[in-house]
């Protein structure tokens, strides 16, 4: 699923979560972070802030500082995260959008389920009585008027094939007793 949100003066943060409900790993890959056309030009710093957790000593990441006469966008690669996950504009007034693609990873058990299906599959085979294999089928033997017709084109056409082949050998150079000579030491 496309994934959008908006950060701006009023709205400075965002978090993204999933109900605790769906048993789905999530993800939320970032594609993009771009300035909208109203942005002032100033410099809009966008980070990511850490969950908080007892003994962290976890820092805000920033993965975007966008300016509209610089850089009003930035191309997001292989940036992968797992939910909850907290947007913050730590500078600039906005607005500025980052898009993306939510993924929901469900659990495969396909996979166990063929299995059973392969081994009663086997099971049948063995069960079933062999079967002979197919016999080959022959082909009928060419009818005697064509092999006929055949032949007599192949009479006309045998002397001048053989004239023209002791004359094409004539002419190439390659009649009997010609070979290369030997190189000179």
């Amino acid at each position: 699923m496309s994934f959008g949100c908006e950060l701006n003066e009023q709205n400075k943060t965002f978090v993204f979560k999933v109900s605790d409900e769906d048993k789905s790993e999530h993800q939320l890959a970032l594609r993009t972070v771009c300035l909208g056309d109203k942005a002032k030009d100033e410099f809009h710093i966008v980070e990511i802030v850490p969950q908080e957790v007892e003994g962290s000593d976890a820092q805000p990441v920033p993965i975007a500082t966008l300016k509209p006469s610089i850089l009003p966008m930035a191309t997001m690669v292989g940036i992968e995260l797992t939910p909850p996950i907290t947007f913050r504009l730590k500078a600039g007034s906005g607005p500025v959008f980052i898009s993306g693609q939510h993924i929901a990873l469900e659990e495969d058990y396909s996979w166990v389920e063929e299995e059973g299906e392969e081994e009663e599959e086997q099971e049948e085979e063995e069960d079933e009585d062999p079967e002979s294999p197919p016999k080959a089928v022959k082909r009928p033997a060419a009818s005697k008027k064509a092999g006929q017709a055949k032949k007599k084109k192949l009479d006309k056409d045998e002397p001048e094939e053989e004239s023209s082949d002791e004359d094409s050998q004539a002419k190439k150079g390659k009649g009997a007793g010609r070979g290369r000579k030997p190189a000179k030491k």
